[in-house]
């Protein structure tokens, strides 16, 4: 049986859809790239790979219940968002931010719950941008995320950890020199925080996993880290934060929706993603410096107000061809259909 048979499968169905959950977080709809995710993120901690699981479950299963679009649900995009809230969550929540801590029940219910009310939030914000032909992305994970941060604070129940704040720049030390771990860490750890995995293996595993689906994705990905990380040196950003990803992480995404993705991939969509990536870096600390005064960390709201800006557009130039989300699968394939379609033109006439 080939994995996309088992999407149909009576009992391993749920099992492929949740994998392919965990891999649409980086626009990956492959039950094989979602496991070699979890396995990276066991490889950092065994509580952030269960708690992936159980948000992404918690999300899908609502939308089952919800009796929601099958095939949305069956390529996982009902469950990538309940998965990021999940871990962000815990680890804004936990002592430790590496590892993660054991939720307390009550915590273990108020995840579930948040990961649950993200189904609602994408189908929400599915319906507010169909016309424009533009995806949700993570801001169901978002909006959830920082609403029910917020309330963290007001509840003796759920004890909020010393990351239960907002992470800025200033934060670190500008003294520290650049060294060669500031780059190979730096660039590992900003695809590894697009999970909360602060762990430059695990990152790699990450990129592992995206490129069993599509190489094009996963060199996306790894460029966007490395522009990210770049760019935060070239203007001197502190050391800590690069070498932690934190420049890095939303570039990754960015350069992996624009290059190809959402986009067919061809050099005038390669520039436009590596022009979003430069600019999700610099806004990483400009979005950073603002929620600061209210408490809120930016999780990936650079990513989608970037990309966003950068695809609502999209139709106004002619050098770019847009994907429309219910088209979009592997830049791979994207270029593939599209090159097909020209033959088919020029064969017409």
């Amino acid at each position: 049986m080939r994995v996309g048979q088992f999407q149909d499968h009576p009992t391993l169905g749920f099992v492929d859809w949740t994998l392919r959950g965990v891999g649409q977080v980086v626009f990956q709809n492959n039950p094989l790239a979602g496991l070699v995710i979890l396995l990276g993120l066991l490889v950092n901690s065994w509580i952030y790979a269960a708690i992936c699981i159980l948000g992404v479950v918690a999300s899908t299963l609502t939308a089952i219940w919800l009796k929601a679009d099958k095939g949305l649900i069956r390529d996982g995009l009902f469950g990538f968002n309940g998965a990021l809230v999940a871990l962000a969550l815990v680890a804004f929540t936990s002592e430790d931010f590496q590892t993660g801590a054991i939720p307390s029940v009550a915590m273990t219910v108020y995840l579930v719950c948040a990961a649950a009310f993200t189904t609602m939030a994408f189908a929400t914000i599915a319906a507010l941008l169909g016309p424009h032909k533009v995806a949700p992305l993570t801001m169901p994970f978002v909006l959830v995320g920082w609403l029910f941060l917020f309330a963290v604070l007001k509840f003796n129940a759920i004890e909020a950890g010393p990351m239960a704040k907002p992470v800025s720049p200033d934060q670190f030390a500008y003294s520290a020199p650049y060294d060669f771990g500031t780059w190979y860490q730096g660039i590992g750890t900003s695809i590894g925080q697009i999970f909360f995995q602060d762990n430059w293996i695990t990152g790699y595993i990450i990129l592992v996993g995206i490129a069993i689906n599509s190489r094009i994705s996963a060199a996306m990905c790894l460029l966007g880290a490395v522009i990210g990380t770049f760019i935060a040196a070239l203007f001197g950003g502190p050391e800590g934060a690069i070498r932690d990803g934190l420049f890095g992480y939303n570039a990754a995404l960015t350069a992996i929706a624009l290059g190809g993705f959402f986009l067919v991939f061809n050099w005038s969509s390669l520039l436009y993603a590596v022009f979003g990536a430069v600019v999700s870096a610099w806004l990483w600390a400009s979005i950073a410096i603002f929620l600061k005064p209210i408490g809120m960390p930016v999780l990936t709201s650079t990513f989608v107000l970037v990309t966003w800006i950068m695809l609502i557009g999209q139709y106004a130039f002619k050098a770019l061809v847009p994907v429309p989300p219910a088209e979009a699968t592997t830049p791979e394939d994207n270029r593939r259909r599209y090159l097909a379609g020209l033959q088919t033109d020029s064969g017409a006439e």
